[in-house]
């Protein structure tokens, strides 16, 4: 990749035009991958007992999986050399490396929230937390953009989220323990207002070091040494774990994630952050109800409120934003797609 190609420092890469409806299906796809992840990993830390280790075990079979990939393929390999320059020449604030460490909370909060509330409710609020950071990045400029004003019409699609959670979560108020499935729910919605900036912070390091997987690369290496971090600060109290499972797939979340990653960054070129969070939050959520009504866990709970509260949320965070993706006005120039 020329140098004349990178961003600017804290701006978004260009969008590219031409085959929107594909990747428009890749996104929905993307979203369908990330709630069968959240299934794996909640599955494999409900198996150990310890929702750490289960993140690491993730985090470290996708790094490797990357890792392979960069060895066997060429370009790929170029592509991550392009790493070390890029973070020299500042082609964007070293700070967006901390996407890598919002994704060990992703896998984090899935590997413990999902053995408690299920796959649905923990999309719906994982979409939620996502809906709320959109906005917040908005208003604030996030990567270089104008700061945008939020309407009235993305303050009700927030809104009407909000009371979608609640819907979905209502089936489960009685006779549950309240604050036990409020705490992984709060977890779950914090993560979401992450995820924006993970998936803009990806989409400006893959314009910067020339291709998704470097970006994917980075952001694994990123979290994974986190998480072997917080493993490294247990070891004096000793960990305790129930038996690895058998089963192969326990272990597959990982690939799920680099697969997640790479696809929504390459969407981002296409769409913009803004269409591709959207029919991600799609996919999300009909794969999350799928699991739920086809291969229920522990903790899973599907009602008519579920059904219809997941619902209103994705049409709340359709309308949110949407209300907020204006198109340029005769006589002005599109200006780069705002990191939202």
């Amino acid at each position: 990749m020329k140098p004349s190609t990178l961003p600017k420092p804290g701006t978004a890469p260009q969008r590219r035009t031409g085959g929107t409806f594909f990747f428009v299906l890749l996104s929905i796809a993307a979203g369908l991958l990330l709630s069968t992840q959240s299934r794996i990993n909640g599955a494999l830390g409900a198996a150990l007992g310890d929702a750490i280790t289960a993140s690491t075990i993730s985090f470290g079979v996708g790094l490797a999986a990357l890792v392979l990939l960069a060895l066997l393929i060429p370009p790929v390999r170029a592509s991550v050399a392009q790493v070390p320059g890029a973070l020299a020449r500042g082609d964007f604030p070293r700070w967006y490396l901390a996407a890598g460490v919002v994704g060990a909370l992703v896998v984090f909060s899935q590997a413990t929230a999902i053995a408690l509330v299920g796959v649905a409710l923990f999309t719906v609020c994982l979409v939620t937390g996502q809906c709320i950071g959109s906005m917040a990045m908005d208003r604030i400029g996030f990567g270089g953009a104008p700061p945008r004003k939020i309407s009235a019409l993305r303050l009700l699609g927030a809104v009407l989220t909000i009371a979608g959670v609640i819907w979905a979560a209502s089936p489960r108020g009685a006779g549950a323990d309240i604050l036990a499935l409020l705490l992984p729910m709060i977890l779950s919605a914090v993560v979401g207002v992450l995820m924006g900036f993970q998936s803009a912070s990806n989409g400006v390091q893959a314009a910067a070091y020339g291709t998704a997987v470097a970006a994917a690369l980075v952001n694994f290496a990123t979290g994974f040494a986190v998480l072997v971090a917080l493993m490294l600060l247990r070891l004096p109290a000793g960990i305790g774990l129930n038996p690895f499972p058998a089963h192969w797939w326990y272990y597959s979340g990982g690939l799920l994630g680099c697969l997640f990653v790479g696809i929504t960054v390459m969407a981002i070129k296409r769409l913009g952050v803004l269409v591709t969070s959207l029919a991600a939050v799609g996919g999300q959520l009909i794969g999350s109800l799928l699991l739920d009504v086809l291969a229920p866990a522990a903790g899973s709970s599907v009602s008519p409120a579920t059904v219809m509260g997941t619902i209103l949320t994705l049409l709340a965070v359709a309308l949110a934003s949407l209300a907020g993706h204006r198109k340029p006005t005769a006589g002005t120039r599109e200006k780069t797609p705002a990191l939202n």
